[in-house]
């Protein structure tokens, strides 16, 4: 683990981690979410949050119309976590804390890949994407360990 604090993570960048390649919103969003992503695959802890998380909160600050403030968003967010805690078969909510070691990595890419999440993605830009970045096996992506196989 990097530091001693949670990363703070909205439900939808919990299925976002799962294909991200560097690419994003902006230089800034990308340079958020890699740093997000390092910090998780040293074994740092996320905590579910509700709003801005450490990903977009820099990012809400300093646009005028940041994506995240979005009416679709809350509701990504709570699909998100539904569907993900469906798929864990637990109960999932704001304050929660999950460690995103290997094997629940591959687990949410199997569900990812095999289409559990759509309904969370539905609206977003970026979903033919990571569609597409799942079904051809998750090239490529950095939320993963060196030695890791997908």
């Amino acid at each position: 683990m990097t530091d001693g604090e949670a990363v703070r993570l909205r439900g939808h960048h919990l299925l976002c981690l799962l294909t991200y390649k560097g690419l994003g919103y902006s230089p800034a969003f990308v340079a958020g979410m890699t740093a997000t992503v390092a910090r998780l695959v040293a074994g740092a802890t996320a905590e579910i949050v509700e709003g801005p998380d450490d990903i977009c909160e820099p990012l809400c600050r300093a646009e005028q119309n940041p994506h995240c403030h979005e009416t679709t968003v809350p509701e990504r967010d709570r699909r998100a976590l539904s569907l993900v805690a469906g798929v864990l078969g637990c109960t999932l909510g704001i304050g929660d804390r999950l460690v995103f070691d290997e094997t629940l990595r591959t687990r949410l890419r199997a569900a990812y890949r095999n289409g559990a999440f759509e309904p969370a993605c539905a609206l977003c830009e970026w979903q033919p994407l990571c569609r597409d970045i799942a079904a051809s096996g998750y090239p490529d992506t950095l939320f993963r360990t060196s030695g890791e196989t997908i």
